[in-house]
């Protein structure tokens, strides 16, 4: 097993000492992962000069996302226009916000849409605005599916712009209604804070957008993009924890505060372990007590460390589908109840379409948009 992707990411000065044969499968590795943009990022910081291939492949990405940077800013300040004259509380989430907000972690980051978040008290009106500004939501969603959106989910169904064919994800909260960890939208929104350049627009706080990192990785089950997600993380970590000399023990009493212990417990130790980030020990001993059972982590431990890699043959083992599919049907589990969870997959199944739901639905979006 040859882990050339994580391996540059831990040591970028190891690009300079690659030959061809090395770089075509960290290219691949990196496509896999949607990590190029990111990875030419780093060859630019180091200095690198890769073979001429592997040179065309890292342009084109970091063209790539330096194109989608851009319209996701523009895109982001006309959500904010058609939803001003709401005077409500306007978030960008996870890539949309770190992009708006010129953090580490936006740099060379490809972004398929945007992420809000709004007051579930407001969440009608938003929708009802964006509609009328041209956006609209996809007309394949079954009832079933409207349901588990509207009713279950902490977010309504993806809607695409009609001209633009932008996508945008509308959110209330940063899990389900209905998951086994429980967030207070509202103390989110509190702590908000204004992005700098971009009137109109927050984000979540330095620690929130950490954890909510987090629970996006370690909660959602979807590991096809996990090396990246652990990339964010990273980032985040590195760049908050260099400005604020207390944002390490914030963190932690953030966490504990929202229910999050055991979620900033898996961040750290993975990031750690898998990226060299560092953390400090007195960091891990505060969140000693939000480790779980000797027996359940060594397990975790199998599968997360498996899952983290990058989705590609020249990662895995025999062991590798079998992690990532475990995770998946534990997503689910810290989902759903299981009097709910268990009818949900029935359906699915039935209509053969098993796992389909916000993924699809952005798939499909995107299709009509072409």
């Amino acid at each position: 097993m040859n882990v050339l992707l994580i391996q540059a990411l831990r040591e970028p000065s190891r690009l300079a000492g690659l030959g061809a044969a090395e770089w075509d499968l960290l290219i691949r590795q990196a496509r896999h992962s949607r990590l190029v943009g990111r990875l030419a990022v780093l060859v630019e910081q180091y200095g690198v000069s890769p073979p001429d291939a592997a040179g065309a492949h890292l342009r084109a990405a970091r063209h790539v996302a330096d194109s989608q940077h851009s319209a996701v800013l523009w895109e982001s300040k006309q959500i904010c226009r058609a939803l001003s004259s709401l005077e409500v509380p306007l978030l960008l989430l996870k890539g949309a916000a770190y992009a708006q907000a010129g953090l580490r972690a936006g740099h060379g980051r490809l972004l398929t849409d945007i992420d809000i978040l709004v007051p579930l008290s407001r969440i009608s009106d938003v929708e009802t605005e964006l509609i009328l500004h041209g956006w609209e939501g996809s007309e394949e969603l079954s009832d079933h599916d409207q349901r588990y959106y509207r009713e279950w989910m902490h977010e309504i169904p993806p809607m695409r712009h009609m001209r633009r064919s932008s996508v945008i994800d509308v959110h209330h909260n940063i899990l389900p209604r209905t998951a086994r960890v429980a967030i207070d939208a509202e103390r989110l929104i509190a702590a908000a804070v204004p992005i700098p350049g971009a009137p109109g627009l927050l984000r979540l706080s330095d620690a929130d957008l950490v954890l909510h990192s987090a629970c996006h990785l370690f909660l959602d089950g979807e590991f096809d993009k996990g090396l990246r997600d652990l990339l964010d993380l990273d980032s985040l970590l590195r760049e908050f924890s260099s400005q604020q000399l207390d944002f390490a023990s914030n963190l932690i009493a953030r966490a504990a505060e929202l229910g999050l212990g055991r979620v900033l417990f898996y961040a750290l130790r993975y990031t750690h372990s898998v990226l060299g980030t560092p953390v400090p020990p007195e960091t891990t001993q505060a969140l000693a007590e939000a480790a779980p059972p000797a027996w359940q982590l060594s397990w975790m431990d199998a599968v997360f460390l498996r899952a983290l890699r990058p989705d590609h043959p020249s990662c895995d083992d025999g062991w590798s589908s079998i992690a990532r599919s475990f995770l998946y049907l534990r997503a689910h589990w810290m989902r759903m109840p299981i009097h709910l969870l268990l009818p949900h997959l029935a359906i699915k199944t039935f209509a053969g379409r098993f796992g389909k739901t916000r993924v699809e639905a952005r798939e499909g979006l995107n299709a009509a948009g072409r």
